[in-house]
């Protein structure tokens, strides 16, 4: 695969989504194992890893109808109405080279039917900081694509809605630009020519590059995400297309609360804020988070829609591959999922309240 052939090949088009569900070897691999996967996900990490506390960082399943929330960080298989979730957390504790050391141990474990062509996944490597860190991780990746036998593509996730004080750049177009362009000049750096006037490429694999992006709501926000994507098509070396190959849509939707009673409203009750109390904690002491599952499903579904759309009005952003994530848990979301144009579906909430039977369950439902 060259610099100029980016597309990623998930088949099936079923993968998890960057989630705490997605953390840790044991994790990895049995996502991997599962024959309903067609791709697999790491969480998203950073070079040196992120400072996780578990009294700060949670999350919890919920009722979108009855708002009936469980406990933060559940261990146990959650209620069948408690289809939405909630999170404050942050980014994986294990640094990148723990994730791509991961990544080899399932590669050289591979034995039997699962050295079949058909059945070596490609690994999605989702990583976050800041641009000359991303960079970093691109090079890594990159050198760690020689030594293992799947295919392996990198995830930017700037999207988080849980780190105060650094609000997601994907809400940026100067801030997303600043990332593609620093991108593309790596992708430069690996294939320019060995000798002047010659066309043979010094790395031997291109390494797919996508970005997570948060939900949209309005659009100028969808714009920005277009313009920074234009502009990186533009941005020396001018002969190179635009990095990206592939939109995950969406994140979590920030500012999204849970509440739950600790006393039984009466006519003598104090105001209605001291009977209720946040389900999470937080990093800034306020329980607001991400929201996912369910709830998410309506939106995740307008980000692909437009998203997609956009995409084919510009041919230099056309083969751009998505990625939909948000809300769906059977075989009917997955449908309306690849309704709206995603090449692929991932799942999140679901993975979390059922493990790797969810993706067994959707695979199901698509075959009756």
């Amino acid at each position: 695969m060259d610099a100029h052939s980016k597309s990623l090949h998930i088949e099936p088009p079923l993968l998890n989504s960057a989630n705490p569900w997605c953390s840790t070897l044991e994790q990895l691999q049995e996502l991997y194992d599962c024959p309903s996967t067609g791709a697999v996900t790491t969480r998203t990490s950073l070079l040196e890893g992120f400072p996780n506390d578990e009294k700060i960082h949670q999350f919890a399943f919920f009722s979108p109808s009855t708002h009936e929330a469980g406990s933060a960080n559940p261990t146990g298989q959650e209620t069948a109405d408690a289809s939405g979730s909630l999170n404050t957390l942050g980014y994986s504790p294990l640094p990148l080279k723990q994730y791509l050391g991961f990544i080899k141990t399932i590669s050289d474990h591979m034995t039997g039917t699962s050295t079949s062509t058909s059945r070596i996944k490609p690994f999605i490597v989702s990583v976050t900081g800041a641009v000359e860190e991303v960079v970093e991780c691109y090079r890594q990746i990159h050198e760690q694509q020689n030594h293992v036998r799947m295919a392996l593509a990198m995830e930017v996730n700037l999207s988080c809605p849980n780190i105060p004080g650094k609000p997601p750049p994907a809400y940026s177009s100067k801030a997303l630009l600043a990332y593609l362009a620093a991108l593309k000049q790596e992708i430069a750096r690996q294939v320019e020519p060995v000798l002047p006037g010659k066309h043979t490429h010094v790395g031997t694999t291109h390494v797919p590059i996508g970005i997570k992006t948060p939900p949209y709501t309005y659009h100028d926000q969808y714009q920005a995400m277009i313009d920074a994507l234009l502009g990186s098509a533009k941005a020396e070396p001018a002969h190179l297309p635009c990095p990206i190959s592939f939109i995950t849509a969406t994140n979590t939707l920030g500012s999204s609360l849970l509440l739950h009673p600790i006393a039984e409203p009466t006519a003598s009750s104090p105001a209605p804020h001291e009977y209720y109390h946040h389900v999470l904690n937080s990093a800034n002491g306020t329980g607001i988070g991400g929201l996912a599952g369910a709830p998410l499903h309506p939106i995740a579904l307008g980000n692909v829609y437009t998203i997609k759309g956009l995409l084919f009005q510009h041919d230099e952003l056309s083969q751009i591959q998505i990625i939909g994530v948000g809300g769906v848990e059977d075989a009917e979301g997955y449908k309306r999922m690849r309704a709206v144009g995603a090449t692929a579906v991932g799942v999140g909430t679901a993975l979390g309240r059922k493990g790797v039977q969810a993706f067994a369950d959707i695979a199901k439902g698509l075959r009756t």
